[in-house]
């Protein structure tokens, strides 16, 4: 039996394990949800896989599950990063959610010099990250990392990692076909105004990059997200 309720837990998990309950997971469980002692409720760590766990304590502000038994194995996601330009609020939350729903192992802000974005809040996006991992029933969740300035992710570059570079200049046509090639892989999305002339120099210069045309017409920051991690997954990813 499949318990209704996923929750993402900052603990081990195993046969028997106790499992502590913060303030915000007690409120969910117990005030929101209406979970009673005894009730089933499946958890993840993104390391143990996922368990089937029943409600042990049921407070106000605490609570106690214990693992019963591993429904799930731990499901690695393919070691591919999404680095995006952030954009408004709301949108650069739906990257971070859609990006952690569609399998990225990694999630990393890069400020270009195009980038119309205030401080990136690592660890609101964290979270948002762990919901879309509850919600979709994945049982590994992305890292945010901190957002990094354009030219210092390329100067640390690892050539060993490919880099498929969304350019909306390529809308009117050019750029290359996703090359059949296996590894470690990165996205990167540019800002709603593009990439500068010299951000695209120093990308064709990167021996690891490719560009890639995401189809005739010019897609926003979010939109270009999605098609790219479709595209890479249909091609190169676990959905086959």
């Amino acid at each position: 039996m499949s318990a209704k309720i996923r929750l993402y837990v900052d603990h081990p998990l195993g046969a028997g394990q106790s499992v502590p309950l913060d303030r915000g997971q007690a409120h969910y469980l117990f005030g929101v949800m209406r979970q009673p002692v005894g009730a089933q409720v499946a958890l993840f760590n993104g390391r143990d896989g996922e368990w089937l766990a029943e409600v042990a304590r049921a407070g106000k502000r605490d609570g106690e599950l214990i693992c019963v038994a591993q429904s799930r194995p731990l499901q690695m996601p393919p070691d591919l990063w999404l680095c995006f330009a952030p954009i408004k609020k709301a949108r650069t939350d739906f990257i971070v959610e859609k990006a952690a729903e569609m399998g990225a192992a990694r999630i990393v802000p890069v400020m270009t010099e195009f980038t119309n974005a205030g401080r990136v809040q690592t660890d609101r996006l964290q979270a948002h990250a762990v919901e879309a991992a509850e919600q979709c029933g994945g049982t590994y969740v992305p890292e945010v990392a901190e957002a990094v300035r354009f030219d210092r992710l390329l100067d640390g570059w690892d050539s060993t990692r490919h880099l498929m570079f969304c350019d909306e200049a390529l809308a009117a046509g050019g750029g290359s076909a996703l090359p059949e090639a296996r590894g470690p892989w990165a996205i990167l999305i540019g800002p709603e105004g593009g990439f500068s002339e010299k951000e695209r120099e120093r990308l064709a210069r990167l021996e690891a990059a490719v560009a890639v045309r995401l189809g005739p017409r010019i897609l926003r920051a979010d939109t270009a997200a999605v098609a790219a991690m479709t595209l890479w997954q249909q091609a190169l990813g676990d959905w086959g």
